[in-house]
């Protein structure tokens, strides 16, 4: 683009010759456009004229046009080379400058869309080491709320336990004391009796024991 920008300015200005035949060329349009017009002008329709019957003769006239203008070969407005060859640098250098401009949006656009990838991979890589450490978390909590329900149910057992060794040590008091009070010990009331069978109850108070020793 640039080598081409620099020919061009490098290049000689049109030659008189090439610039008189493009002034004529230019005259004769502007008659040619101002002839047209006048036609344009006399062509209009009166004021009384029916809007519909305008509408349609309108029409039929863009038709006629239309049909004319595609039986017409197209030319060239000049048929000088130096004037073609300066014409067409000229529109090179526009296309070349609007290509240049596109490419300069599509870069930027490029860049934006680069960026936001960036942006998003960023952020899609941190909410996954978030998701990752919720889920060990959450794994954590369970192993610790299985462990707490465990050693909660050993709790609860061993308290119950407690309860009911400490019932059974109550019962036991109270049993004991019912038969120290209602069922006491055999007793001897003479010494005599005592002498007497002395060699008998021996033997018997060693195999003897109280109903609070067999209970407890």
């Amino acid at each position: 683009m640039a080598e081409l920008e620099a020919g061009v300015v490098a290049e000689e200005a049109l030659s008189e010759t090439a610039l008189n035949e493009l002034m004529e060329q230019c005259e004769d349009q502007f008659t040619l456009l101002e002839k047209l017009q006048n036609e344009i002008i006399l062509s209009e329709p009166d004021a009384c004229e029916n809007p519909q019957d305008q509408a349609v003769n309108r029409l039929m006239a863009a038709e006629a046009e239309l049909k004319q203008w595609l039986s017409v070969e197209p030319k060239l407005l000049a048929s000088n080379s130096e004037v073609l060859l300066k014409a067409g640098k000229e529109e090179m250098l526009k296309l070349c400058s609007e290509l240049e401009m596109g490419l300069s949006c599509q870069e930027a656009k490029r860049d934006k869309l680069k960026e936001t990838k960036e942006l998003e991979q960023k952020w899609l890589e941190e909410k996954t080491q978030v998701l990752i450490a919720a889920k060990k978390h959450v794994e954590q909590r369970q192993i610790e709320k299985e462990k707490a329900s465990e050693h909660s149910i050993l709790l609860d057992t061993k308290t119950q336990i407690q309860k009911v060794n400490v019932y059974q040590e109550r019962l036991m008091e109270c049993l004991s004391d019912v038969l120290g009070k209602h069922i006491p010990l055999p007793q001897y009331e003479s010494s005599t009796n005592k002498k007497k069978k002395k060699s008998n109850t021996q033997e018997f108070d060693k195999d003897m024991i109280s109903l609070n020793e067999i209970l407890e």
